[in-house]
């Protein structure tokens, strides 16, 4: 690890790993920083990608692969199941990964195309030039030191310390802070080639309950629920605990994590003068589903390509670096997450006996292909005595 570089990248997830190999293979010097001593650990997500999704910016490897999922499946307070075949469903289903492995291949790939990588070291504060982000102070195994660089790449996840430290609002509300548990669970009586989805006050209030396959008998099995909600007795592990109680009592749980999901808006602004922010620190996760590696990894790989244009043309200054802030709100990822905030805002709203109501009424329908935009409009044709408020979300969405 030098003390300058052209592009410092923190955080060894798909957003920093994506970004350091996009810079690197342009002819940068790059370093990435994690601060664990281990990439992939720990794992911090239900580890499930769209197959297309994922074939963007990886070809697949069974190394990493841990099922390969034919079906999605939404099931309503009262048992009523939603199912979405892989033909129709598009990137609602897909790959479940190992997380441990994919973030590993991803960090040796940005090392294969030149990027320094340097695990166990944390950065600790901005070094800051005229209000500009010249770089990072650190402690590397125990030791400060100090990496300048032209660029820095704040891709350091949902805590986005380096991106609040460097003067950007990175707060995140409490209701729209999905607090969230998850065990990995061996011995259980799954379908393995279905993700299925539990809705329901009941069951994981104002978010939902996880079973993503691994495996024959094997699954991630977790929950996330609106921070609001946690409390005493009525936490994220209490509701899974349940939940796991009367769905699998005999099964074995070999991994249990927990944290946070932001899955509110991203942030007003994802860069700053020699800044970018990429990954869960841009707050740019599905505001429904809460996954954020597709999106992750989009988010790097155009932090690296424009780092590098900025660095080519001599001007690394917020202005410049906008193209980045531009062109992924005004690509297909940013439309989504804004119209899917806007869903997630609505069903939110709704107690269990509506859930019921409109999960009863597409529970056999067939969509030839699913979207948000379809599947409202069956509802809305379906439900006339909702028409009000269904009608307000699909005009939200217009």
């Amino acid at each position: 690890m030098k003390s300058k570089y052209d592009i410092l990248v923190i955080g060894g997830g798909p957003a920093g790993a994506l970004a350091a190999k996009t810079a690197a293979e342009a002819g940068n010097s790059v370093c990435l920083i994690e601060k664990r001593p281990a990439i992939g650990t720990p794992v911090r997500c239900a580890e499930g990608i769209g197959k297309e999704l994922l074939k963007e910016f990886v070809k697949p490897d069974p190394r990493w692969i841990s099922a390969d999922i034919e079906r999605a499946r939404l099931i309503a307070p009262n048992g009523t199941t939603i199912a979405l075949e892989q033909d129709r469903a598009g990137n609602e289903v897909g790959y479940v990964l190992d997380r441990k492995v994919f973030d590993r291949e991803l960090v040796w790939q940005a090392a294969e195309a030149g990027a320094d990588v340097a695990v166990k070291t944390r950065a600790t504060a901005p070094i800051m030039e005229n209000g500009a982000v010249r770089g990072a102070n650190v402690i590397s195994i125990g030791r400060p030191a100090e990496i300048r660089a032209e660029v820095v790449i704040a891709a350091d996840g949902t805590e986005a310390q380096f991106a609040r430290r460097a003067g950007l609002d990175t707060v995140v509300p409490l209701r729209e802070m999905m607090s969230c548990a998850q065990y990995l669970m061996t011995d259980i009586d799954i379908d393995a080639g279905s993700t299925d989805f539990y809705l329901g006050n009941e069951v994981a209030p104002e978010g939902y309950l996880w079973v993503f396959p691994k495996g024959e008998r094997t699954a991630n099995v977790g929950i996330g629920i609106s921070g609001r909600k946690s409390r005493d007795g009525s936490r994220a592990k209490d509701y899974l605990d349940r939940f796991i109680a009367k769905n699998f009592p005999n099964g074995k749980t070999i991994e249990a994590i927990v944290g946070g999901v932001p899955v509110c808006r991203p942030l007003a602004c994802t860069v700053a003068d020699g800044l970018i922010v990429a990954g869960d620190a841009a707050r740019v996760v599905d505001p429904i589903t809460g996954g954020g590696i597709g999106n992750a990894m989009y988010t790097g790989r155009l932090a690296g390509e424009v780092a590098t244009e900025c660095i080519e043309a001599g001007n690394c200054s917020k202005d410049a670096l906008m193209r980045y802030d531009r062109e992924w709100r005004a690509s297909k990822m940013g439309a989504t997450i804004e119209r899917n905030y806007k869903v997630k805002e609505y069903f939110v709203t709704l107690d269990d006996a509506k859930l019921n109501t409109l999960a009863d009424s597409i529970a056999n329908i067939s969509l030839k292909e699913f979207s948000v935009s379809a599947l409202i409009k069956e509802l809305i044709k379906r439900n006339p005595k909702m028409l009000f408020e269904l009608k307000a979300l699909k005009d939200a969405l217009a």
